[in-house]
């Protein structure tokens, strides 16, 4: 037995590392948002989170594929919980969810008519297990994190948090949390997270859109990684907020910090790593031929280049896909075989790193 001033006869219990099954973290959208995590989307004002949220939410109410991911990888359609205290449903939410093209049949919203919703409130887990929802959003922080909860306070924030980190991980949804971020604009990104540094420890995950230096195009934005505790940092996404939602325009190689920067280029530095992967992906299936998508994602993985690399890698090659039974294979298209310029790319000792 042990004591102590606040726990009196509590026995000490243990378990062994043996005893315990791994298990591999599931991806909503690899690498940004997991399954059974909690997530942060944060941005300045008018940046364009909530338009985000709403036309990736449209995208998997239908079963489609997410940005810059393969169709083959694309989830079957799922239920949304959508909370947000900015802006209101009938004239602001769902037409914008709508012009997105979702499937409104998909997207719920539990009313809060008698009572307003908190990170602890037992209707979220109810809600979550009884329409299995597999993403929840919470829109902004500051309106749900609780009334008597002192953003500031990080052991009142950590106690809130752990009520929606216990739902993420035992019901396996993906929690996104929007959040406006602090004034100061001179320090990283990571801290720029409203209120304790304990908020942003408890998110595995945390996004954010900045503006691009694109003057020609102001509604232009970057959406970038600013921590990834389960996976390695992803691309950064560029997008511009249109009137009917999003409109996704291209992956760059730009970290957040540099995305924050008043001096970050349009289009990050030049991509040799993806010239890299995209000759030997090339490679492989040119000397195998038609490959399990499976095989050829493992063997680049090998080499030390991320899947978000691979996937452009594959697109800029013209692999084409195709499904047998319940696989999918990847294929050169007739004739193509890497040129001598990507040859020497592949052969290139001091590539990807």
């Amino acid at each position: 037995m042990t004591t102590n001033e606040t726990n009196s006869n509590v026995a000490l219990e243990i378990i062994r590392a043996s005893e315990i099954e791994p298990k591999e973290v599931k991806w909503l959208w690899y690498p940004y948002i997991p399954f059974g995590k909690v997530t942060l989307l944060q941005g300045d004002p008018g940046d364009g989170k909530s338009k985000l949220m709403l036309s990736l939410a449209a995208l998997l109410s239908k079963g489609k594929a997410l940005p810059f991911v393969d169709d083959e990888d694309a989830l079957d359609p799922i239920t949304i919980i959508y909370q947000t205290t900015e802006d209101d449903a009938d004239d602001t939410v769902v037409p914008r969810f709508n012009s997105a093209d979702g499937n409104g049949e998909n997207l719920i919203f539990i009313k809060e008519d008698s009572k307003s919703l908190s990170f602890g409130d037992d209707r979220i887990r109810e809600a979550v297990v009884k329409y299995n929802a597999k993403l929840l959003i919470l829109d902004p922080m500051s309106s749900y994190i609780g009334e008597s909860c002192s953003m500031n306070n990080a052991n009142e924030t950590r106690a809130e948090f752990n009520h929606l980190i216990a739902v993420a991980k035992d019901t396996g949804c993906a929690i996104v949390i929007i959040a406006h971020m602090n004034k100061m604009k001179e320090t990283s990104p990571l801290y720029r997270t409203n209120g304790s540094i304990d908020i942003a420890g408890a998110a595995r995950s945390i996004l954010a859109v900045a503006r691009t230096a694109n003057k020609e195009n102001p509604s232009e934005r970057y959406l970038v990684q600013v921590k990834s505790n389960l996976a390695p940092t992803g691309s950064a996404i560029v997008f511009e907020v249109a009137e009917n939602g999003t409109n996704f325009l291209d992956e760059v190689e730009l970290s957040a910090d540099d995305a924050f920067s008043s001096l970050s280029p349009r289009m990050g530095r030049p991509n040799e790593t993806l010239q890299a992967a995209e000759a030997n992906l090339k490679n492989i299936l040119s000397d195998n031929g038609k490959m399990l998508a499976t095989d050829c994602e493992a063997m680049l993985e090998a080499k030390g280049f991320k899947k978000s690399t691979i996937k452009k890698a594959k697109k800029r090659a013209g692999v084409v896909s195709h499904k047998e039974g319940f696989s999918w294979y990847w294929s050169l298209p007739m004739g193509d075989k890497p040129n001598e310029e990507l040859q020497e790319v592949a052969d290139d000792d001091d590539l990807p790193f």
